[in-house]
């Protein structure tokens, strides 16, 4: 997705009711951190470190820290303050709950997200890795280097995080072609 489809499908979201300050949250964080559906939805409570806006990431008996930025941070709090509780059925150190106080299923998630990129005028078939995507080619599209992005990501490969570098080239010929008047 572009950076302004980014904003628009973020943007329809509120924290007017608990589902809203949920959603945000998690579509906020997917973007913000580029984890895997997977990893956002198996997210404990201990995991999230809003002081320095870390989150410690766990996969396949790896872990590694992702640093987000203060509209995911701010979006987490509101949910932890307003939200969660409504959701919290049993005791639990899952973050993210569905309606039933049960963890969130990748399936559910998918299921919100398709709705707020309907809702959002987006015409793709979007789907929860569009964001993962989303970030990296932003993230690399605006100078951070690939070695970072890779660590964000959790790719043990370069060469599986250089496709976005690859992106970032065709963005520029882009750009070329429209804008050179001999392009």
């Amino acid at each position: 997705l572009t950076i302004q489809e980014m904003e628009h499908l973020l943007a329809q979201t509120t924290e007017d009711t608990p589902k809203g300050c949920r959603d945000k949250a998690m579509l906020e964080l997917l973007y913000a951190t580029g984890m895997r559906v997977s990893e956002l939805i198996s997210l404990r409570m201990e995991d999230v470190n809003l002081r320095f806006g870390w989150i410690l990431c766990r996969d396949e008996g790896r872990e590694r820290m992702i640093p987000f930025g203060e509209k995911a941070g701010k979006a987490l709090l509101v949910y932890l303050e307003r939200g969660r509780d409504a959701f919290l059925k049993k005791d639990t150190e899952t973050l993210f709950l569905n309606c039933s106080g049960a963890p969130m299923s990748r399936q559910g998630f998918w299921k919100l997200m398709k709705g707020y990129g309907k809702k959002a005028g987006i015409e793709a078939e979007i789907t929860p890795h569009m964001l993962r995507h989303s970030f990296a080619a932003h993230m690399v599209g605006n100078g951070a280097d690939l070695k970072s992005v890779q660590e964000m990501l959790g790719h043990s490969d370069i060469s599986t995080t250089q496709i976005y570098a690859q992106a970032k080239d065709l963005q520029m010929r882009e750009v070329y072609l429209k804008a050179h008047p001999r392009g």
